[in-house]
């Protein structure tokens, strides 16, 4: 989660800052899904790995829209890929629970929609160019990114040590 978090900040930057790069950085961070995904098939199989990846693809997409609409001051499309954003984050969280009897549903969300919600703000604090502000939201989510990452790891090694 670590590579896509950092990521998803050079995006954000990029974009912010009309650079030259949002292409190739968008193009490594939509590997990040692929990567997932052969991380998961050898738990879960192909079928399951796959699955996760469309949804993580759709999140990382969703969440490009939403910053691109922001930026261009885009109330209606912004407002859209929120509500898609959210929905995706839902689908995420039922999807995980549904494979790993140790990944809970309501858990997963409450950590996804936290994750949208300082990611969101981030982006909209470096949009205004409250820069230290936004470096100490991205501390927060790199943090909470952290945490996701110990629950998916222990939810898997509960799931395949008994």
């Amino acid at each position: 989660m670590g590579t896509a978090r950092i990521l998803t900040r050079f995006f954000i930057i990029s974009t912010a800052a009309d650079l030259d790069d949002p292409e190739p950085v968008t193009q490594r961070l939509l590997r990040n899904p692929k990567d997932f995904a052969a991380l998961l098939a050898p738990f879960y199989g192909t079928k399951a790995a796959t699955m996760f990846e469309e949804l993580f693809t759709e999140h990382l997409l969703i969440a490009a829209e939403l910053v691109n609409a922001a930026k261009n001051g885009e109330t209606d499309k912004a407002n859209d890929a929120r509500v898609r954003w959210y929905k995706n984050a839902d689908e995420i969280a039922a999807f995980l629970s549904s494979i790993n009897r140790y990944w809970c549903k309501a858990q997963w969300q409450d950590m996804l929609y936290s994750h949208l919600e300082m990611t969101e703000n981030e982006a909209t604090l470096r949009l205004q160019g409250n820069y230290t502000a936004d470096i100490n939201v991205f501390d927060k989510i790199e943090t909470e990114a952290l945490k996701m990452a110990d629950y998916m790891f222990c939810g898997i090694v509960k799931a395949y040590s008994r």
